[in-house]
């Protein structure tokens, strides 16, 4: 049978009329939303955030014709594919061959030590080039996502082939070209040349016991970690198993054994293809509190830093609040002589902040006044940390001489002619008894307490002079010149009638002093105690730090008058945590008011708090007040 021309004319074109219908049903590009929270995974995503490759490297792959998964499956041959195709950008390939090298590195983790180095040095070298060789500059790139990328690529790439680099070679120093401490190592096709003369280790060592990433540091009770963006692996270089020995140090001071340090690695050539084409490394290391910008290829680059990670392990790793708890009752490694911690190699040119821990405690008192300390860039830049770890069972007058004598001998060996602008205008900060010796150090007795002792005691000449030997360094002293600056933090400078309560006594029971504290009471008892008398007289009160904190202790009362000195501007920080009485008659809880109360004072601030007002966030925004403001009366003169 014939079908009539005009109804299959029809049926076509209602059947193309379907299949348009269809394929319009069926559109090649559609469009989804997506959650804010994947807006920048999406764009930012990569193989150091994610474990995946980038947008861009994908992009990248894509233009060669390669499958992310093909890439994956062997990133040789897709780094070669890449590598040689002359479509796409310089830009463009030099970042995703770092993204790739970097993968390669990260995911390897079974290869050779030395072929794991290989991919991250391959990988920093691609940043390098992309940063410093392709038509751009860093500057017309400054707010692209990639460039972020690629410069953290660089960054954790070094990061990554220094330490283990470092560890590969321990025990094997690499070879010394220089006096100054340039030197060279061969690895493999790399040769890496390096200098360390802009860091100084502690104690004079040329070379690290051990190399940690600051980026694999985190710390609980430090409130904030600060750090510097910037160009470079960010370290920290272990020069010490601990912190302090107390058996051991014949110095009353020592540097950090934790220093932050920065290192940069450059690879030699004038034009991109050379330095491709080199196999030579340049390693330098940066003091990053003395270095904030470094040159490199004609361009001034701001240096990566990391100001809370060598901190942070100082204190991790430092056993203080152990120590210092068994030291009060006499157990354990006792620490016998206050010790002066710098917190960064000593730099002439910082003034110098001091601070003093309080009974019982350590520096850890001030975790995070020192740390906002440091994370004030304008107050990193000018001031330098030390604290003062000190044995708080000692008594407040030996702990006054003690510390004195480590403070004097700590400036002068860094300083021996007095003149480097650290000995000037030192600020002291203390807390609770740590404010007693503070105000102690800036305090001038005259001949006022000798005489009140000589008044109470019927001597001999010969036992006047033995006591003018063994006793008067005790009762007489005057303030340390350096310093223009201090601040009182909950201080019981008239004591406290806390030291008196049943819990207090005892506790006051179970200090116990070293021998050469108790050897020294010894000889004070021979100078005050008539050998020829029938009854000899027992020293029972005294004898420790918890007693002197009493309002009632003697030394206490006898020093809580003595004239500041005259070239000491001071402030009180003061805890309340008695709101509900008037201010005259509060306590933080252990001090009252009244006792920390100094008249003449160029400042005082209340503080709702319990008696460790020193850490709250109102307490450090006001010392860092202060230290600004003496900054500012410095630079007016």
């Amino acid at each position: 049978m014939t079908v009539p021309y005009a109804f299959t004319h029809l049926a076509r074109n209602a059947l193309l009329l379907l299949m348009a219908l269809t394929l319009a049903g069926c559109a090649g590009v559609k469009v989804n939303t997506i959650q804010n929270e994947d807006y920048l995974a999406q764009r930012r995503g990569d193989v150091l955030s994610t474990g995946e490759l980038s947008a861009s490297a994908r992009t990248s792959l894509q233009v060669v014709g390669i499958s992310n998964k093909q890439c994956r499956r062997n990133l040789t041959e897709c780094r070669a594919a890449l590598e040689h195709n002359g479509g796409v950008a310089d830009e463009t390939r030099l970042a995703a061959l770092s993204e790739l090298w970097l993968l390669e590195g990260m995911q390897s983790r079974s290869m050779p030590a030395e072929a794991r180095i290989n991919a991250y040095l391959q990988s920093a070298r691609y940043a390098f080039a992309y940063l410093f060789f392709t038509a751009r500059s860093t500057e017309e790139r400054a707010l692209e996502d990639r460039q972020t990328q690629v410069r953290d690529y660089y960054n954790f790439a070094s990061q990554e082939a220094l330490t283990r680099l470092f560890t590969l070679y321990k025990g094997r120093p690499p070879q010394s070209e220089h006096a100054d401490g340039r030197f060279r190592i061969q690895m493999g096709e790399w040769t890496i040349r390096g200098s360390m003369k802009d860091v100084r280790l502690a104690e004079g060592r040329q070379l690290p016991k051990e190399l940690i990433p600051a980026s694999a540091l985190s710390f609980a009770g430090l409130r904030n970690q600060y750090r510097r963006d910037g160009l470079g692996a960010e370290l920290v270089a272990v020069t010490r198993d601990r912190v302090i020995n107390s058996r051991s140090d014949k110095q009353p001071w020592s540097e950090t054994p934790f220093p932050a340090l920065t290192s940069v690695i450059r690879f030699p050539g004038k034009t991109l293809d050379a330095v491709l084409a080199s196999n030579t490394v340049v390693l330098t290391g940066y003091d990053p509190y003395r270095t904030s910008r470094f040159n490199v290829v004609g361009h001034s680059v701001p240096l990566a830093a990391n100001y809370t990670s060598g901190y942070g392990l100082w204190l991790a790793r430092s056993g203080f609040a152990r120590q210092s708890m068994l030291t009060l009752i006499g157990r354990g490694e006792v620490l016998e002589a206050p010790h002066v911690h710098l917190l960064q190699p000593y730099d002439p040119n910082r003034r110098i902040v001091i601070m003093l821990h309080g009974l019982a405690s350590s520096p850890e008192a001030w975790i995070n006044v020192a740390n906002e300390v440091l994370g004030d860039e304008e107050l990193r830049n000018r001031y330098q940390i030390w604290q003062v770890y000190y044995p708080t069972n000692h008594p407040i007058a030996f702990n006054n001489r003690a510390v004195k004598d480590a403070i004097a001998q700590t400036l002068k060996h860094f300083d021996p002619s007095g003149e480097a602008k650290a000995s000037q205008d030192v600020v002291l900060i203390g807390h609770s008894m740590g404010g007693v010796l503070s105000r102690l150090l800036v305090s001038s007795t005259g001949d006022e307490l000798w005489q009140n002792f000589l008044s109470r005691h019927e001597l001999s000449s010969k036992r006047r002079r033995q006591a003018q030997s063994k006793i008067a360094p005790y009762l007489q002293f005057e303030p340390l010149p350096q310093v223009s600056r201090a601040v009182f933090v909950a201080a019981p400078h008239r004591g406290t009638p806390f030291a008196e309560n049943r819990v207090s006594r005892w506790a006051s029971s179970l200090v116990k002093l070293p021998f050469s504290v108790l050897d020294r009471f010894a000889e004070i008892a021979q100078v005050l105690v008539d050998p020829n008398s029938a009854s000899p007289v027992a020293l029972n009160r005294g004898f420790n730090s918890i007693d002197n904190l009493s309002d009632l202790d003697p030394f206490i009362k006898a020093t809580a008058e003595l004239p500041i000195s005259p070239t000491v501007r001071y402030h009180s920080i003061i805890g309340n945590h008695t709101p509900e009485v008037p201010l005259e008659q509060s306590s933080d809880g252990v001090v009252p008011y009244s006792s920390s109360h100094l008249a003449g004072a160029l400042s005082e601030k209340v503080i709702p708090s319990w008696h460790s007002v020193q850490e709250t966030p109102e307490a450090i925004l006001e010392i860092r007040r202060i230290l600004h403001e003496h900054l500012k009366e410095l630079a007016q003169r």
